[in-house]
C-alpha cells in the first residue's frame, strides 16, 4: 500500500553510471564504498558482494597506487556492479583504470596537474563514454579559499566545485557530476543548494565523515532528507565509521521514509508500552534479520495493543495487532478470522511475509520513484 511521494525533483541531465542511470528523473541511486585494502582483491571483491546483495546499486573503490589499478582490473573483472575509481593527484592511475573498466573516475580535474594531464584524462573518459564525479570536501578546501573566506563555508565549497567545473566546461565534458561534503550538516546543506542552482549536472549527495553507525546514520538522515524533500540529489552515500553494508541499508530506510523509493519490508512498529501483549521489539529485530532478503517493497505494521494496531493495520500490506496469547491479523487492511499464537509470531509471520511479498512480486509491483 505505497503512496507516491509529493517531491518533485529538481531537473538535471543524464549520465550513466555503467548500467545504472543518474539525474534527470532516474531513480535516486544508493552506493557505498569498500574499507577494505584495494590490493586484498578476495577480501574487496566479497565486500561489494554484500554490499550489492543488500540493494547497493554503485560501489565506489579507492585506487591510490599503480599496484591497487592492477588489483581493480581483477576486481572489474569478478563483480558486475557499477564501479567507482577513486584516485587523488596522479592522472596517470586515472588512465589506468579507465582502461581497465572503471565505470566512472572520482578524481578533481584541478588536482591532477597541467592541462595536459587533465585533457588526457577527460580524452579517455570521453573515448570509454566514462562519466566523472567531481568531489569536494570542507575538510581539503584550497588554501587560496580558506584564506578568502577564513572557515569553509557553502560559497568556498561551491567556489571550489565550480573550479573543477570550469576546467570540463573547457574541455567540452559535460558528463559528469558533483558533490560538496561537509561533516557539518548546515554547511553541506547550505554549499548543496547554492550549487543545484548553478549547474544542471547530477548531485550526488553526502554528509562526509558522519561518524559511527547511530550519529552517522542520524546526521546523515537529517542532511540529506532536508535536501531530498527539497528535490535535490540523484545519487546518495551515508558515510558511516561502520560496516558499507549498512550504509545501504540506511541509504534506502531515507528514501523509503520521504516515500522516494522503496526496496523491501517497511516495518511499523509501536515503541512499546505496558499494554503490549507481544514483545513488539524482539519480533520486529528478528523480522527485520531474517527477511533482509526480500526486496518487494510492503508495509508490514507490528502494534503491541488494539489502541493503534487496527488503524494501521488497516493501511498495510499485513497487519498484526497484540493481544492476550493470540493476536490479530489483518491481510490487505482487512482483518481476518485467523488468530496467531503469540509465542510462534516469529515464524508464522516470516510465512505470511514470504508469501505476500511472493505475491506483489507476482502482480508486479514496483518500488515507489517520483521521477517528476
Amino acid at each position: 500500500m505505497q503512496t507516491e511521494s509529493p517531491i518533485t525533483r529538481r531537473e538535471s541531465t543524464r549520465i550513466n553510471v555503467g548500467n545504472v542511470p543518474i539525474g534527470a528523473g532516474a531513480p535516486i541511486a544508493v552506493q557505498s564504498m569498500t574499507n577494505t585494502s584495494t590490493t586484498d582483491v578476495d577480501a574487496t571483491v566479497a565486500q561489494i558482494n554484500r554490499i550489492v546483495a543488500v540493494g547497493g546499486e554503485i560501489v565506489r573503490v579507492s585506487v591510490p597506487t599503480m599496484d591497487a589499478a592492477e588489483a581493480f582490473k581483477v576486481i572489474r573483472e569478478r563483480v558486475n556492479v557499477p564501479l567507482v575509481a577513486d584516485i587523488h593527484f596522479d592522472y596517470r592511475i586515472a588512465l589506468k583504470v579507465a582502461e581497465y573498466g572503471a565505470d566512472c573516475l572520482r578524481i578533481n580535474p584541478g588536482n591532477i596537474g597541467n592541462m595536459e594531464r587533465v585533457k588526457a584524462v577527460v580524452d579517455s573518459a570521453k573515448d570509454k563514454n566514462i562519466p566523472i564525479r567531481i568531489g569536494v570536501n570542507a575538510g581539503s578546501l584550497e588554501k587560496d579559499l580558506q584564506e578568502k573566506y577564513g572557515e569553509p563555508t557553502p560559497e568556498a565549497l561551491v567556489e571550489s566545485a565550480m573550479r573543477h567545473v570550469d576546467i570540463l566546461d573547457k574541455l567540452n565534458f559535460d558528463q559528469f557530476k558533483v558533490s560538496v561534503k561537509a561533516s557539518d550538516v548546515f554547511l553541506a546543506v547550505g554549499a548543496y543548494r547554492l550549487l543545484a542552482k548553478q549547474i544542471k549536472q547530477p548531485l550526488h549527495l553526502g554528509i562526509t565523515e558522519a561518524g559511527g553507525f547511530r550519529a552517522g546514520a542520524v546526521k546523515s538522515a537529517v542532511g540529506l532528507g532536508m535536501l531530498l524533500a527539497e528535490g535535490i540529489g540523484d545519487t546518495i552515500r551515508i558515510s558511516l565509521a561502520a560496516d558499507p553494508v549498512e550504509e545501504i541499508k540506511v541509504g534506502f530506510d531515507i528514501l523509503k521514509s520521504l516515500r522516494i523509493r522503496s526496496r523491501g519490508i517497511n516495518f511499523i512498529a509501536c515503541p512499546t508500552c505496558s499494554r503490549q501483549e507481544f514483545d513488539v521489539i524482539a519480533t520486529v529485530n528478528a523480522l527485520e534479520e531474517r527477511l533482509e532478503d526480500i526486496v518487494t517493497p510492503m508495509d508490514v505494521s507490528l502494534i503491541g495493543c488494539v489502541v493503534n494496531g487496527p488503524g494501521e493495520a488497516e493501511v498495510s500490506d499485513l497487519g498484526l495487532t497484540g493481544a492476550r496469547n493470540m493476536s490479530g491479523f489483518y491481510l490487505d487492511g482487512k482483518r481476518q478470522k485467523e488468530r496467531l499464537p503469540n509465542d510462534q509470531l516469529v515464524e508464522i509471520l516470516e510465512q505470511k511475509i514470504r508469501a505476500k511479498a511472493a505475491q506483489l512480486s507476482a502482480e508486479n509491483r514496483i518500488p515507489t520513484q517520483n521521477i517528476d
